[in-house]
């Protein structure tokens, strides 16, 4: 009797651990479908990143391209400029040889419309006809050929000079287009800024209980090229440079302009690695606090060591080895153990 009573305890036992194991098992293949979710959410953020990524690309493709452009233009403007300077030189020297040579252009020559010669009029015609020859010869060589050249450089002139405006207007049409791309850049940088500008203010007095910080540009006429510069004041201290911060502070600071620019353009998913390692415990506190308001909008998986961090968080992941060479995933989801004791953790 005393025996099937045991056996009846260790068969009660048996059936018991049989439940509890099922019951381990269904929550291991819940957590399993949960890190499956996570995954799929973190591929498709991939999939965003590399798309926003992608665009950025092209549109600086586009802005290399078209600075590219503008500077071949430039060049063969250029080039066609000091052609265009040659030729007039060579037009100019042609004029001025016939001018001194004839001292008459050959619309001039056919202005002065001469009579015909007659008989009787000829010795005299021989006579001033040989005088004008040796004056001719006085006066040296004569290029006879200098109408038919001015004609030929004329010609080439004018074609040069068509394709010199075509170029100008080419030049003038590119460089329109990226100031337009410039000017869409700038607005664009600019409401961006200002915005995580007013966000790192009030993200900054949220966790540092108070203070003034501001972020400004260095150059802000020169809003592309221009370096951000950040001025933030701790309350009860008058700081005017960040190396004045203690290394905490400056990570808080960090920290700050981060949650800042989240706010702005918010993802699903988010990881931070040992952020807050240099924080003293206050701050730790803080940081997890803030992050954890923050996860109504956006998942954060959180690498830390930091306490405060861990006692904030909703569920921990952590690596043991029980056995030698072999790690295991241990998983603790603090609402359900919150749940299971009954006391908030």
């Amino acid at each position: 009797a005393h025996n099937n009573e045991m056996i009846k305890i260790f068969s009660q036992k048996h059936e018991q651990l049989l439940a509890s194991i099922a019951e381990y098992e269904n929550s291991i293949r819940a957590h399993n479908s949960t890190i499956s979710d996570a995954s799929s959410k973190l591929s498709k953020l991939h999939e965003e990143l590399s798309s926003f990524d992608q665009e950025m690309n092209e549109l600086r493709v586009k802005l290399r391209e078209a600075s590219h452009t503008r500077d071949l233009l430039y060049t063969e403007f250029t080039g066609l400029q000091a052609q265009c300077d040659k030729f007039t030189a060579e037009k100019d020297k042609i004029t001025e040889k016939l001018w001194d040579e004839y001292e008459l252009t050959y619309a001039g020559a056919i202005e002065l419309n001469y009579p015909p010669i007659k008989e009787e009029d000829r010795p005299k015609a021989v006579t001033e006809q040989n005088k004008l020859r040796s004056q001719i010869r006085n006066l040296g060589h004569i290029n006879v050929a200098s109408i038919e050249e001015y004609s030929e450089v004329k010609q080439k002139y004018d074609f040069l000079s068509t394709q010199v405006n075509d170029l100008e207007k080419s030049k003038k049409e590119f460089l329109k287009v990226i100031e337009q791309l410039e000017g869409e850049m700038k607005t664009r940088f600019l409401d961006v800024f200002n915005t995580v500008n007013d966000n790192f203010k009030e993200v900054f007095r949220e966790l540092f209980g108070g203070g003034n910080a501001n972020l400004s540009l260095t150059d802000p006429d020169n809003v592309l090229t221009s370096g951000i510069e950040i001025t933030v004041a701790p309350p009860g201290k008058i700081i005017k440079n960040l190396k004045l911060l203690s290394g905490g502070e400056q990570v808080f600071v960090a920290i700050a302009i981060i949650f800042a620019i989240l706010r702005v353009n918010p993802s699903p998913f988010c990881l931070f690695d040992e952020i807050e390692s240099a924080l003293d415990e206050v701050n730790v506190d803080r940081f997890a606090e803030y992050a954890k308001r923050f996860s109504e909008k956006m998942q954060f998986i959180i690498i830390t060591h930091r306490r405060g961090t861990m006692e904030n968080a909703d569920r921990l992941y952590g690596v043991t080895m029980q056995e030698r060479g072999i790690s295991r995933i241990l998983t603790v989801d603090v609402g359900e153990v919150e749940s299971r004791i009954g006391v908030k953790l």
